[in-house]
């Protein structure tokens, strides 16, 4: 039997969702029915919108997907207004205040606290700047990603940009594509640091070389079935499939309707194509899709992904933090963003900065950071020396630079630990109190709340994913602990050896970890190699929690809260729901 999901599907979805959010915002939150909140809160992550947590009721998180995180001249600045204008809550967090942008994992923008109300203006004001929401959720092409700096880069085998611009114009909005089983992530990547990081998407083209027809041809080999979520994390697998440029939006139709037509849509744990994947094996997957292109497939052509640095465990710069230059001479400046939030001032001061010094063209990574592109060489210096860039560093401390964290109990109903406020006060933490051992200069560490891992915990050096246990016979939140994930030439999952560690114990696990590791390494090998080289139950041994000066505020059950940072915290204590001037509705209205 199909999934309420299913069957709220075909009840309605695609592009007919919007005039029900327009004449849902007309009339006010309330004249939602109690009973179909599910189902049209289902169908608005189509178009972008989630509804927040317990105790937040009334307001949405609402996603802006750019394709390959690129923001045109003009669209920061637009996302920053409405930033300021409408994103903002009935409380404030006491790390970043109230009104702010979350960049995401997936090269998109997050906004939160915003009202249903508003939703029809804040459409119109972004397509008016070429932006949109459209599939940013739900069940379809979401955001297409890749190298953040495709196009521009010195190192790219291909240039991916103009693929992943192809596929955004095509699948999005395209009703043969719009109902999937689930949500489907595709990935291009070009360049030689696998900054796309195909191995953990749905779909992956990935550089590649083969002779077709008489000619060697630069495209892409076809990885598919790749995804982090759950405990069930997979690497994208190869189908034997090269496809050059050209073809290769034609591919990717035959593999999305592949998806469409034999994913499971009774079973949503299982309705993602990795499963169909393990059921089928590369072999069949590939005969299949034959079926569903009018043309002959090419087997797998000479893989590129040898050169893959991005996020390998050594001191690879695949992230794009830093000062580079580009193809064409001018430079492209990467910031890092701590956790990927920018306060609504300092995103606008960041779009007034890349016109005056660059073209105004803004980009996104995957990392949850920024690169202002296209500044002339004799203007770089200039723009570091502005303020903003103390903040948000071109150079930032490994610790800080390595740090990536999900949205946590703040407003996600899955998450089971607070987040964002608690990896600032970590990587802070370990700044001041923790020597890098010899030789390292990338070290990265992913927080996500739970095991749907939208921070992507499985490929960090030091991986956090969110639990509840026991402290002197009071209920704390806690992490897992896991080592070793990463891309790169060789990528790897962490392997999960300390479970439920109280989470004021944590900095003091992960110091005492990398003194361990400094002791007992050989010569110059990487974290990655040691942790390769040894079973879990030695590396358990050498994760020793402990309390240190760390102190942590949000060690009492924030999934219990109506917002964590909220001086009256208790879900009684919500002001939600509230009309559209904020002010609460009352149970009995």
């Amino acid at each position: 039997m199909p999934s309420d999901v299913e069957r709220w599907k075909d009840d309605l979805y695609g592009t007919d969702i919007r005039a029900e959010i327009e004449r849902f915002a007309a009339r006010g939150w309330e004249s939602i029915p109690a009973d179909e909140r599910d189902a049209w809160f289902e169908r608005f992550k189509w178009y972008g919108l989630y509804h927040q947590r317990a105790g937040q009721e009334s307001y949405f998180m609402m996603r802006i997907g750019p394709p390959n995180g690129v923001l045109e001249p003009g669209q920061l600045r637009a996302i920053g207004e409405l930033a300021a204008e409408f994103s903002t809550g009935p409380a404030e967090n006491p790390e970043f205040g109230n009104g702010w942008i979350d960049v995401t994992t997936r090269q998109a923008i997050q906004l939160h606290w915003i009202r249903l109300e508003d939703v029809p203006e804040i459409f119109d004001r972004l397509e008016s700047v070429g932006l949109s929401t459209v599939q940013a959720c739900g069940d379809s092409w979401r955001n297409i990603v890749g190298c953040p700096v495709a196009g521009k880069d010195r190192h790219e085998h291909v240039d991916a940009l103009s693929l992943a611009h192809e596929l955004h114009d095509r699948f999005k909005r395209n009703e043969a594509h719009s109902n999937l089983p689930r949500k489907w992530k595709v990935s291009v990547t070009g360049c030689e640091e696998g900054c796309g990081q195909g191995d953990i998407n749905d779909l992956a083209f990935e550089p590649a070389e083969k002779e077709v027809d008489g000619e060697r041809v630069t495209g892409y080999n076809v990885r598919v079935g790749g995804g982090l979520a759950r405990n069930e994390p997979r690497f994208a697998r190869n189908v034997d499939v090269f496809v050059t440029p050209e073809r290769a939006a034609d591919v990717a139709a035959g593999v999305s309707a592949l998806f469409r037509d034999h994913g499971d849509r009774e079973n949503r744990y299982n309705a993602r194509i990795k499963f169909l994947v393990d059921e089928w094996g590369p072999e069949k997957v590939r005969e299949v899709l034959q079926g569903y292109v009018d043309f002959d497939l090419e087997t797998a052509g000479e893989d590129l992904r040898s050169e893959y640095s991005y996020n390998a465990g050594g001191d690879g710069r695949g992230d794009h933090v830093g000062v580079h230059e580009q193809a064409d001479g001018d430079y492209y400046v990467g910031l890092n963003v701590l956790v990927g939030r920018i306060g609504a001032e300092e995103t606008l001061e960041i779009a007034d900065l890349a016109e005056e010094y660059g073209s105004g063209e803004v980009r996104l990574t995957q990392r949850q950071n920024v690169i202002l592109t296209d500044v002339p060489e004799d203007a770089v210096e200039d723009l570091l020396a502005h303020d903003v860039f103390d903040r948000h560093s071109p150079d930032p401390h490994p610790f800080q630079r390595g740090s990536i964290a999900c949205t946590g109990t703040e407003f996600c109903s899955l998450s089971i630990v607070e987040t964002k406020n608690r990896q600032v006060r970590f990587s802070r933490w370990l700044v001041e109190n923790v020597p890098l051992p010899e030789g390292v200069e990338d070290f990265h560490i992913h927080l996500s709340g739970c095991t749907a891992s939208c921070a992507q915990p499985q490929i960090a050096d030091v991986s956090l994913r969110g639990m509840k246990t026991r402290k002197d016979g009071e209920p704390v939140e806690a992490l897992d602990i896991g080592l070793g994930g990463g891309l790169g030439e060789n990528p790897q999952f962490a392997s999960w050896v300390t479970e439920r560690v109280p989470v004021d114990e944590v900095p003091g696990a992960i110091a005492n970890l990398l003194e361990n590791f400094t002791e007992a390494r050989s010569g110059g090998e990487s974290f990655r190699e040691f942790v390769a080289a040894r079973d879990d139950e030695e590396l358990a041994e050498l994760v020793e929690p402990e309390e240190t000066s760390y102190e942590d505020p949000y060690m009492h059950n924030t999934k219990r809260t109506w917002y964590p940072y909220a001086e009256d915290d208790a879900l009684e204590e919500s002001p939600a729901p509230a009309r559209a001037d904020g002010t609460p509705i009352a149970s009995d209205d």
